[in-house]
């Protein structure tokens, strides 16, 4: 696992999301991977976001691919909410731009 790869410890209980998506890119200032919920976790998601959001939509996760587990936030986008996926995490787990994934993801209610 790359040094800067972290395991964060995950609930006991089943994710709130599984997401299996193709790793597409956003190009901002700099390059972003994510992947992107269905339209029916978007639209639970949606249902829910204003009672865990910390503001602009942003909804604090744990997330987990393969055995590296990590924390980020979902971020909205074009009507759905996309995962981000860190440089840390796509290197210990060998996940490229393309490649099909799933991240399992639960929402952090006391963040």
């Amino acid at each position: 696992m790359p040094p800067d790869a972290r395991r964060v410890p995950v609930p006991a209980t089943p994710p709130d999301l599984t997401v299996t998506g193709e790793v597409v890119e956003w190009r901002g200032p700099a390059p972003f991977h994510f992947l992107v919920l269905p339209p029916a976790d978007a639209d639970w998601l949606h249902a829910v976001v204003r009672e865990i959001t910390y503001g602009w939509g942003m909804v604090p996760v744990t997330g987990r691919i393969g055995g590296t587990s990590f924390t980020t936030s979902l971020w909205p986008r074009h009507g759905s909410f996309v995962v981000p996926l860190k440089d840390a995490v796509r290197a210990a787990e060998d996940v490229g731009l393309g490649d099909v994934v799933t991240a399992e993801v639960w929402l952090r209610w006391d963040s």
